[in-house]
């Protein structure tokens, strides 16, 4: 059994040839610190296997440092840059953060919920659109809670995401400056809150621009690729088709251009497609994407803040942020006219 003294941010600093004080920054606050000394930290900190002990603080301070982020799919693209404001934020207050990935898996979530009801974390961000389940069985409260992503529907917990409504609204009005008079609306929902209000923004740019309810063609989906692309389908079986799909979602719009795509149709000349989100893949479609982008990392950090003011400031009662989308145009919106 080893023996070894663990490492210690004294080595940290004299592997690296910096100060304590230095090495601290490039671990709480990277962004105050040069690149290169960042490196040289970053490198001594693999070397030494030096960890920042927020764990062992808790234990000293008789309360918990750590901060559980529950996920349905760590997979998302949206997840890893909302996780890096997050975690940027709670380290530099001095708090770790724990990944729990429930795949949307009950028994996963009984496990982090035995995690919470031991005391071993002093916050929760959820992305799950949703409280944990099982959580009325708790023998005491939810920690203070934090929702990014999806807001949680029917229940008090603070959010902090994109405005889905006036980024809809956005796609919708810029689809219909380019002509488009019949829009389908993809991925409608009865219980994904964010999905009901991406719906709302659609439903008021065409209020406004005076397109009659039975005008408007709208699609239930859970948002995933496959969703999008039997929506195409099911366009078809009606007979029912639209100039313009405007997508609650990029991947439910990657659906929707593959399903085009697989029946002969060329885009942007047949039809137009708008997303919402902005993954990384959106940039290297065929055509590129055009979307409204979410603002995943001020996301990130403005929930983490959030958190930590109700840590330190409890019975403040619940708060609803909302950052304001972009439109980034690309290449998969034309005008109508040239549109099938």
């Amino acid at each position: 059994m080893s023996t070894a003294t663990p490492a210690t941010i004294e080595d940290v600093a004299r592997l690296a040839e910096v100060s304590i004080a230095t090495v601290s920054r490039a671990i709480h606050t990277p962004d105050k610190v040069a690149k290169s000394t960042r490196q040289r930290v970053n490198q001594a900190i693999a070397i030494t296997g030096y960890t920042t002990n927020a764990m062992a603080r808790s234990l000293r301070m008789g309360r918990s440092n750590m901060i559980l982020v529950l996920a349905p799919d760590i997979g998302d693209p949206n997840f890893s840059p909302i996780l890096i404001g997050i975690e940027n934020e709670a380290r530099a207050h001095g708090y770790g953060v724990l990944i729990g990935h429930t795949q949307n898996d009950p028994e996963r979530g009984l496990d982090y919920l035995k995690f919470l009801n031991s005391n071993q974390a002093a916050g929760l961000v959820l992305f799950t659109g949703h409280e944990p389940f099982g959580h009325q069985e708790l023998s005491q409260r939810l920690p203070p809670t934090v929702a990014v992503f999806e807001p949680v529907f029917g229940a008090r917990v603070s959010y902090v995401g994109v405005d889905d409504t006036a980024g809809a609204r956005k796609a919708a009005e810029y689809l219909l400056a380019s002509g488009h008079r019949s829009i389908a609306f993809i991925g409608d929902s009865r219980t994904k809150l964010g999905h009901v209000r991406r719906r709302k923004g659609y439903d008021l740019a065409l209020d406004a621009a005076r397109i009659a309810p039975d005008r408007r063609i709208v699609i239930e989906g859970e948002g995933s690729v496959e969703s999008g692309r039997l929506a195409v389908e099911q366009l078809f079986m009606r007979d029912t088709l639209p100039s313009a799909f405007m997508c609650v979602n990029d991947a439910t719009a990657i659906g929707v251009i593959n399903g085009l795509a697989a029946r002969g149709y060329d885009l942007p000349r047949d039809f137009s497609v708008i997303g919402f989100d902005d993954v990384a893949q959106a940039t290297y479609l065929h055509p590129p994407l055009t979307t409204v982008r979410q603002p995943r990392s001020a996301i990130g950090r403005q929930a983490m803040a959030l958190l930590l003011k109700q840590l330190t400031e409890p019975g403040e009662g619940t708060q609803e942020i909302l950052i304001m989308p972009d439109l980034i145009v690309r290449g998969s919106v034309t005008s109508a006219m040239r549109s099938r």
